[in-house]
């Protein structure tokens, strides 16, 4: 299958790549990867005669609050069932459940909010379709166009620049695409104000 040499060729580039049940997810690589390897992962699918369907953002402003706060809710359950299942021990007179010991809470280092660019890609005839992704962070959104590989990218990337903010090194032609030439404002970011 053409997924399996894609794979392959990728995996070397990529933080993470994972196969995928095309029916259920719609793609059949979702591959993971540094910015600076974006170029670099068009490249090889380029070579395997891929086109490239369309570039866009995600904005994941408030993630890692979010995780925190998901993850403190998941100790507090886990608290409150060792102490309900203490109180039941004690109440039926049998020792306590030996609780298991959580490692120690180390700090961790703070993850900034961050914008993804998600690339699709396709291949005809042997349908096999490649989600590359990738996370740039928001105070500097900035990574290397693919629009020397794919011309195709160039109002892609412009669009995705309009939106979002997010500077594609290299580009011919950042000026804006679907907003007014004098806007100074990016309509999908989270944190936008009308």
């Amino acid at each position: 299958m053409k997924s399996t040499a894609v794979k392959q060729a990728l995996s070397s580039l990529a933080l993470r790549v994972e196969e995928c049940d095309y029916a259920a997810r719609g793609y059949h690589l979702n591959v993971t990867i540094p910015p600076e390897q974006v170029v670099a992962a068009a490249e090889i699918l380029d070579r395997e005669n891929f086109f490239l369907e369309a570039v866009t953002g995600v904005d994941w402003l408030g993630e890692q609050e979010a995780l925190a706060k998901e993850a403190a809710k998941a100790a507090a359950a886990a608290k409150k069932a060792a102490a309900e299942a203490a109180k039941k021990a004690a109440e039926s007179g049998e020792p306590p459940p030996e609780q298991p010991v959580a490692p120690a809470a180390t700090p961790a280092e703070p993850v900034e909010d961050s914008f993804e660019v998600v690339y699709d890609f396709n291949h005809y005839p042997q349908l096999c379709r490649v989600v590359i992704r990738t996370r740039v962070p928001r105070h500097t959104p900035q990574l290397p166009t693919i629009s020397q590989v794919y011309p195709g990218a160039n109002w892609h990337e412009r669009e995705t620049h309009d939106f979002f903010g997010i500077v594609f090194e290299g580009h011919p032609d950042l000026s804006p695409f679907l907003l007014p030439e004098d806007a100074d404002f990016h309509p999908l970011r989270k944190d936008y104000q009308p």
